[in-house]
C-alpha cells in the first residue's frame, strides 16, 4: 500500500515540473479509483492527498494510496470535447433524460423539454458576458463546457445530491457544485413549463448558473479560496432582471433585487458601526445570520458595481488570482481589499449606508 502511494506520487512529481510560485504543467494521468476508472490532471499533492483534476471537469480528492493501475497517457491536458461529454452524460442519466448542446452549455433535460432549459442557460451566460465586458472585465472561455441538469422531479434532484455528498434543504431549487461544476434543480413545473414558471424559479436558477459561470470564466478563481461575501454578493447581484437581463430593462431600479435591499434595511438596526471590518476580513456572517449575510454580500456588491466598477473589478481579479488550494487569512483579505477599494473603511462605510438609504424600495 505504501510502496503503490510513493510510486504514485514521484510520478506526479516527476512529470508536474513543479516550481515555486507557478502551476504544474499540466499532463494527463490514467489512474483506477474506488469509484471507477478516470483521466485527470493533478492540481496539487502531498502524501496525505491528492487533487486531481478530471477530463469532465470534476475535482478528485483522494489519499494517493487509493490510485491503482496509474499510468501517464498524455504530456498534455484537454477536456472533453463537447461531443465526447454529451455521449458521457447520455450514458450517465439514460433513459427518459436528453442532452442538448447550446454552444457554452450542455443542459440534461427530461426528454423532449430541450426548449424549456438549453437557450436560457446560453442566454444567461451572454449577459454574465456582457455585464462584465462592459466593466473592464477580460474574461476566458470556459476549460470545460458547462453542464446544467434539470431533474423531472424533487425526488430525483434530492437523491443525486446525496449522491454527492450534499444534504440539501427542503426548499432548495437548486444549486452549483464547486466539485462536479455542474448546476443542478429540478422541474418544479411537473414538465408543463411556461414562461412564468421559469420566472417563478428564476431567481434561484440564476444565482447557480452565476456561480458556475464565475468559476469558469475566470471572476472567480474555482480552486483558490475567495471571501463567501464575494461569491454569494455576485450570485445575489445577478438576480435582479436588469443585471441579468440588461436589454429588457437597464434602469437603476431594475437592477436592485428588491427581497436583497428589503433583508438589509431590515438588519440595520442591529448593525454596528464599522461592521465592514469583520465582514471583509471573515465568513462568520453567514454562519451566524446567513439571511443578512447574503443582504449585505448583495448590498456590497451592488453599491461597488454601481459607484466603483474599475475597482471591483481589480479587486475580483486579485481575489481569483490567488493560488490555488492555500488559505486565505483575515488580514490578507482585508489588506486586497482595501488595496483595491480604499484604505479609509470607516468613510467608505458612510458612503455606503448613505447610497443605500437612498436607493428606491422597489423595482420599477
Amino acid at each position: 500500500m505504501k510502496a503503490a502511494s510513493a510510486v504514485f506520487l514521484a510520478l506526479v512529481l516527476i512529470h508536474g515540473e513543479l516550481l515555486r510560485g507557478a502551476e504544474p504543467s499540466r499532463y494527463t494521468l490514467e489512474l483506477d479509483l474506488p469509484a471507477g476508472r478516470i483521466q485527470g490532471t493533478p492540481l496539487a499533492w502531498d502524501t496525505e492527498e491528492v487533487q486531481l483534476l478530471g477530463r469532465d471537469g470534476r475535482l478528485w480528492t483522494f489519499p494517493p494510496q487509493d490510485a491503482r493501475n496509474f499510468r501517464k497517457v498524455s504530456p498534455s491536458f484537454q477536456g472533453f470535447s463537447q461531443a465526447q461529454f454529451r455521449q458521457t452524460l447520455i450514458g450517465e442519466f439514460g433513459r427518459g433524460y436528453e442532452v442538448s448542446g447550446t454552444g457554452h452549455y450542455l443542459v440534461v433535460h427530461p426528454a423532449g423539454q430541450r426548449d424549456a432549459w438549453s437557450p436560457r442557460f446560453e442566454e444567461l451566460y451572454r449577459s454574465f458576458l456582457q455585464y462584465f465586458s462592459v466593466r473592464g472585465f477580460r474574461l476566458r472561455e470556459p476549460e470545460f463546457p458547462l453542464v446544467a441538469i434539470a431533474f423531472a422531479s424533487q425526488d430525483e434532484f434530492h437523491r443525486y445530491a446525496l449522491g454527492e455528498g450534499s444534504r440539501l434543504p427542503s426548499g432548495v431549487l437548486g444549486y452549483y457544485s464547486p466539485v462536479s461544476n455542474r448546476v443542478c434543480l429540478f422541474d418544479s413545473s411537473t414538465g408543463q413549463q411556461t414562461p412564468q414558471d421559469w420566472y417563478l424559479n428564476a431567481e434561484t436558477i440564476i444565482h447557480e448558473a452565476t456561480h458556475q459561470t464565475a468559476f469558469n470564466t475566470g471572476v472567480h478563481g474555482r480552486f483558490s479560496t475567495a471571501p463567501r461575501w464575494v461569491i454569494e454578493g455576485l450570485g445575489t447581484l445577478f438576480e435582479a432582471e436588469g443585471v441579468w437581463n440588461g436589454r429588457a430593462a437597464a434602469t437603476l431600479a431594475a437592477r436592485i433585487a428588491p427581497d436583497r435591499l428589503a433583508g438589509f434595511r431590515q438588519a440595520q438596526a442591529g448593525r454596528p458601526a464599522g461592521a465592514c471590518v469583520e465582514f471583509f476580513s471573515g465568513d462568520r456572517m453567514f454562519q451566524v445570520d446567513p439571511l443578512a449575510a447574503y443582504a449585505e454580500a448583495w448590498a456590497w456588491s451592488f453599491f461597488l458595481t454601481e459607484t466603483r466598477p474599475r475597482q471591483y473589478a481589480a479587486y475580483l481579479q486579485r481575489v481569483a488570482s490567488r493560488p490555488a488550494f492555500e488559505a486565505y487569512p483575515a488580514a490578507q483579505r482585508l489588506a486586497d481589499f482595501q488595496a483595491c477599494i480604499g484604505g479609509d473603511l470607516r468613510m467608505l462605510e458612510s458612503y455606503f449606508l448613505r447610497y443605500m438609504d437612498e436607493l428606491p424600495s422597489k423595482a420599477h
